[in-house]
């Protein structure tokens, strides 16, 4: 296995680098967990709108099952070495009563409308919590880039510069 030394990024460079990915990626991998029957996951394909991640899947899958039963989710962008951890909870919405926005987009990015299928199906949006960000092992330290919904290492608009982020 070949590894690439890379200097450490600041945090706000991770939190950059998190929000393109974001924007960029197609696919997410979803975790979710039922009392009854234990852990899932599953790849879906998902939509950030810059503040929250957008999935869609069937209204009967397991994934819909679960999330109703227990809301906590992770999600984790598909990259070993550039890993974008994300948690939260889900908030449920039957295709029929997702925000029209929301729906556009989604369909938008991916030419496919679940309005139009057949059966129900039911978007799943996700506010993070926290979010944890690195590349390789220089950057395990630091790796939470936001904590409690906020992200980390921003300064308050007008406040003067501090020292290095880290």
């Amino acid at each position: 296995m070949q590894t690439t030394k890379t200097a450490p990024r600041r945090t706000s460079e991770r939190r950059r680098d998190t929000l393109e990915r974001l924007v960029a990626e197609r696919d997410v991998w979803v975790s979710t967990a039922h009392p009854d029957h234990g852990p899932h996951q599953v790849p879906l394909w998902f939509l950030w709108d810059g503040r929250a991640v957008w999935m869609c899947t069937g209204a009967t899958s397991v994934t819909a099952r679960n999330v109703r039963t227990e809301p906590r989710v992770r999600l984790a962008l598909p990259d070993t070495f550039d890993v974008v951890l994300l948690q939260g909870e889900a908030e449920c919405f039957p295709d029929q009563e997702v925000p029209d926005d929301a729906a556009e987009a989604f369909a938008g990015k991916f030419g496919w409308d679940p309005r139009t299928e057949e059966g129900p199906f039911l978007y799943v949006r996700v506010v993070p919590k926290t979010v944890r960000a690195w590349r390789g092992e220089p950057e395990l330290r630091g790796r939470v880039i936001m904590r409690d919904g906020t992200w980390l290492g921003q300064r308050p608009s007008g406040s003067p510069p501090g020292p290095p982020e880290h």
